[in-house]
């Protein structure tokens, strides 16, 4: 009976949990950035790359250990082919016509093969070891790339709630000034295109809120794609925007050391060194000889009918074994010039790398900079939104109380929302330098 209600119990949960609404998902700015180095398809398909490599290592490998191959065979020749040749056997014509076989034959056998030595084979694992990391590095790469964009989808969504929040903070006191200039108008004591100027401001305002919201659905949908979730996935973000920008952590970036040989970019270089080194002794491993060894066992049975298990005739053994050495002694320039493309490969190598190291000097430099100038921004700019905002404040009383006519309040709202606008683009410089400047610094 327990067991029944166990069993219908668990049916309903079955039915009835699919069809249950869930909440959001709660995302910080850290977990976002985790998700996304976990998740995202990038991330995935690097991490397939890599699982490909070690595979590739294995199958290198099985290349110098014992290979087993089992043969079996079934013939039966319709017409047994016949041969003329020399009558050696006196009498009759010069020469007569023989048949050499019978028309079933059949065989079965296994054959081991060995790999003695064979230069490239030692150097194919090296380079396999080699291509393995390189695949690592590129997934650990891809890793930190995945979180650098999922946390400047995190900060763009929230510019794009804040831009929103602060236009709907003005909102309400233009629609209320509206209200009271158009009961103005009505009582004569306001003319109508001062109205008029306020609708044109309302109207505006909520063109930018929407603009805003709009932003923010964009920025989300470009989080939930980084995190690999599917579009339509309500999340919800829980860090706060102001905190994440006065984190001290993020404020002293710009005095962080940076040290370029622990940079993924410079050990992918020196990996790439390395893979060049190998592919050039691996095409000088050419000209050595290669050695093979090899043991066969077969049985083979022919006869007139077809009875090969209870038949009069048996089956007969055939054992060997033996060594093969192959040496290479002309490849009218083949091998040559293949020595020379990998010498050019590997002076390849040598300047990626110098280009590498210029480049990660050159990027922090120029990123550190960056944000030292969108810090500086980014504070004149706040400092000058919150001005902008006193004295709105200021104009929308003066205007309540008639002192200041629709035009100065017009004016005063269009520099806010400028301000606004202003500010919000700062902001998201800024998060997006200090990303970029933990890029340079391989710090995410």
């Amino acid at each position: 009976m327990n067991m029944r209600i166990l069993l219908l119990s668990g049916l309903w949960a079955l039915l009835v949990l699919p069809g249950v609404a869930q909440g959001p998902v709660s995302l910080s700015l850290q977990q976002a950035v985790d998700l996304a180095a976990k998740q995202s398809y990038q991330v995935q398909n690097s991490e397939l790359e890599a699982e490909k490599a070690r595979a590739r290592i294995k199958e290198v490998i099985a290349i110098g250990l014992p290979q087993v191959s089992g043969s079996a065979g079934l013939m039966n020749y319709i017409d047994v082919p016949t041969q003329v040749i020399p009558n050696f056997f006196g009498g009759g014509s010069e020469l007569v016509q023989v048949q050499f076989g019978l028309p079933w034959s059949a065989n079965g056998g296994v054959r081991l093969d060995q790999l003695i030595f064979d230069g490239s084979y030692l150097v194919g694992l090296q380079a396999a070891k080699e291509g393995r990391k390189m695949a690592d590095e590129e997934l650990e790469r891809n890793v930190k790339d995945a979180r650098i964009q999922a946390a400047k989808a995190y900060f763009a969504v929230l510019a794009s709630d804040e831009g929103a929040r602060l236009v709907g903070k003005v909102l309400p006191v233009l629609e209320r000034s509206l209200l009271e200039s158009s009961v103005m108008f009505e009582s004569g004591f306001m003319e109508e295109t001062d109205v008029d100027r306020l609708k044109i401001e309302v109207a505006n305002a909520r063109d930018q809120q929407t603009v805003f919201n709009r932003q923010a659905e964009v920025a989300r949908n470009y989080l939930r794609f980084m995190l690999g979730m599917q579009l339509s996935t309500p999340i919800e973000l829980t860090d706060d925007l102001e905190n994440l920008i006065n984190d001290p952590a993020e404020a002293t970036l710009a005095g962080e050391p940076f040290d370029r040989e622990r940079h993924i970019d410079q050990r992918i270089a020196n990996t790439y060194i390395r893979a060049s080194a190998l592919e050039l002794k691996n095409a000088k491993a050419a000209y050595l000889p290669s050695l093979n060894g090899y043991f066969s066992y077969q049985q083979q049975w022919n006869a007139n009918t077809f009875e090969p298990i209870s038949g009069p005739i048996p089956w007969f053994p055939a054992t060997l074994w033996g060594v093969q050495l192959n040496v290479p002694i002309f490849s009218s320039g083949m091998r040559a010039s293949k020595v020379s493309q990998m010498k050019l490969g590997q002076q390849q190598a040598d300047v990626n790398l110098a280009l590498t190291t210029q480049r990660l000097e050159l990027e922090h430099a120029q990123r550190r900079n960056d944000v030292l100038t969108a810090q500086e921004l980014y504070r004149n700019e706040r400092d000058r939104l919150a001005l902008s905002q006193r004295v709105f404040d200021r104009t929308s009383l003066k205007f309540t109380e008639g002192v200041a006519s629709s035009f100065e309040l017009t004016q005063e709202q269009n520099q806010f929302l400028s301000a606004q606008q202003s500010y919000i683009q700062r902001l998201v410089d800024l998060v997006n330098a200090r990303a970029e400047l933990r890029k340079a610094l391989d710090r995410f």
